[in-house]
């Protein structure tokens, strides 16, 4: 039976600036592990092995474009290198390039969480750049990855976000209000087993952020990242307040 590849062809195309040799590694690159377990008639391969190689080749290309253009120490280039390639990245881009209609997906999977979703947006945006390279060579995938994730480089360094989410806070209380980011456990949730910690990070004595998560390393993450929302809206607020009226 042919299948109706012409979503994917179109991708190619117009995306990826391609013409695949082989259209169903494309397909395979959207394709979830769900969807063969739901569809096992008919699909046979998910897009893991995909994914796996395209890990490895984007951080090539990431790590080429560092060296190439900056001479930093290789600490530096290793974290900037990690805030290129994260899962919050590479899933922002995908979602900028509209991956999501193209995705392969159980029933049960498609009214998954965000959280699931933003993380099933990545591997395929990994497996896409496998295919590509499998597909196409080193060159073509370069290319993409220069116009589609190494763009938002620029803002990654002016935003501080290439940091550690409690390293940039701890850096930016210190020079703002010249005070060191206090976490505390505000609470704890669940069975021993699978416990939510939800902790709260202080500065000065102020509440500026609180989270959650398995561990407390976990919540003070994500209570950090609240409290660098909170600044930047405080730092909004401060520049409407004090722009020029005409």
């Amino acid at each position: 039976m042919n299948q109706d590849y012409s979503a994917y062809k179109a991708f190619a195309a117009q995306t990826l600036g391609v013409t695949f040799n082989n259209i169903q590694l494309l397909v395979t690159a959207f394709t979830h592990r769900s969807y063969v377990n739901e569809h096992r008639k008919t699909v046979s391969e998910h897009n893991e092995r995909l994914e796996f190689l395209g890990d490895a080749v984007l951080e090539l290309v990431t790590t080429e474009y560092l060296y190439n253009n900056f001479s930093e120490p290789e600490g530096i280039l290793t974290n900037w290198r990690s805030s290129l390639v994260r899962t919050e990245s590479i899933g922002a881009a995908a979602t900028r390039l509209n991956f999501e209609p193209l995705l392969r997906l159980s029933r049960g999977e498609r009214r998954g969480t965000d959280r699931a979703r933003s993380q099933i947006l990545a591997n395929s945006f990994e497996a896409v750049i496998g295919a590509l390279y499998l597909d196409q060579g080193y060159d073509p995938v370069a290319k993409f990855l220069k116009e589609n994730l190494l763009i938002t480089f620029k803002e990654i360094l002016a935003t501080g976000s290439w940091m550690d989410a409690k390293s940039y806070l701890q850096e930016l209380a210190q020079s703002r209000d010249g005070h060191t980011p206090v976490y505390k456990v505000l609470s704890e949730e669940g069975p021993d087993h699978d416990k939510t910690f939800n902790v709260g990070v202080f500065v000065n004595g102020r509440l500026m952020g609180q989270g959650g998560g398995p561990s407390k390393q976990a919540g003070q993450q994500q209570a950090a990242e609240a409290a660098l929302k909170l600044y930047k809206q405080d730092e909004e607020s401060n520049s409407q307040k004090i722009a020029p009226t005409s």
